[in-house]
């Protein structure tokens, strides 16, 4: 929940908002309950979507003084009715006193600033974007393993964090470990970021908690990466288990399908090496490189050849 006492103190450098009236609804709640993107939560005046935090710029302030004080007022009753969350007057302009008033008295809360309307609204999409993103919190460890964010997961006593340490010790960086904080701040980015309580800490059986940033130094640790990989340590190879799987497969969360690799945990296996590997892998493919659809070419072309020599 974020109200509009803390959107103000927030952005106070930024935007620097004047309260003009309303400020008895400081504490009122801006919700996103349906899980939109910041795009869909601020714009310009528009009482298609009257529950917008709504922006008012010097073309909207005219589009509005223009009608008659009885299509103002119903104007304003539509907004009350969708449940605005607040109205914001740009770049310094003054509020019409009949707009004043209405707030005031129906306890809707009115700021001014001096930004430009449209900057206004890029700045207050991106802070409400991340700050009313869908969350979900995740056990594992996030790692950054080679500008990819990797979020390794599995039953307890796999050695995740042992995994963790290992890579952290080949030049990679820790995220967070045991809880995962993960938002969606845009349809398809999923970020995570490490809950303020175990900011830098790593688990190790055997050795307790361990401070990254203390050990291996400043690069060693990662406020936030995008999500990007999905490492899934297993036990024994189940029978679903492929191995040379011929789809890649994904694992969604938070709606936005993240892919995945399995990799069985056995004596004698270097998953660090094996974690580095499905990174660089996981690259290429996003560079359009598909090594398996290639293989599956170059054996098809073998097949057709021998069969024309037979």
């Amino acid at each position: 929940m974020l109200t509009l006492q803390e959107l103000v103190a927030d952005n106070a450098e930024r935007i620097n908002f004047k309260w003009i009236a309303g400020e008895q609804a400081a504490a009122q709640a801006i919700t996103n309950n349906l899980g939109r993107a910041g795009a869909d939560l601020v714009g310009h005046l528009n009482l298609i979507h009257p529950s917008r935090v709504q922006v008012l710029g010097a073309e909207e302030l005219a589009y509005y003084t223009n009608f008659d004080a009885q299509r103002r007022l119903r104007l304003l009753e539509e907004l009350q009715a969708g449940g605005v969350p607040a109205i914001l007057i740009a770049e310094g302009l003054q509020a019409p006193d009949g707009l004043r008033d209405f707030c005031e008295a129906n306890a809707i809360p009115l700021l001014g600033t001096h930004i430009d309307a449209a900057q206004l609204i890029d700045l207050l999409r991106i802070y409400l974007g991340k700050r009313l993103a869908p969350k979900t919190l995740m056990h594992g460890v996030f790692l950054d393993v080679l500008g990819v964010g990797v979020l390794i997961t599995g039953e307890s006593g796999l050695g995740k964090s042992e995994l963790a340490l290992e890579l952290i010790s080949r030049g990679h960086g820790l995220v967070a470990d045991d809880a995962v904080e993960l938002s969606r701040i845009a349809p398809s980015i999923i970020e995570g970021h490490c809950p303020q309580l175990l900011l830098n800490l790593l688990e190790v059986r055997g050795l307790g908690l361990l401070d990254i940033r203390t050990i291996f130094g400043e690069t060693s640790v990662r406020r936030k990466m995008k999500l990007s990989l999905v490492v899934h340590l297993i036990r024994s190879t189940p029978e679903s288990f492929e191995r040379l799987p011929m789809q890649d497969q994904t694992q969604e969360i938070l709606g936005v399908p993240i892919r995945r690799v399995m990799l069985q945990v056995a004596a004698g296996r270097n998953l660090a090496a094996l974690v580095e590997a499905a990174v660089r892998n996981t690259i290429l493919t996003l560079r359009g490189i598909d090594t398996m659809g290639e293989f599956i070419e170059r054996q098809a072309l073998a097949i057709m050849e021998n069969s024309r020599k037979d």
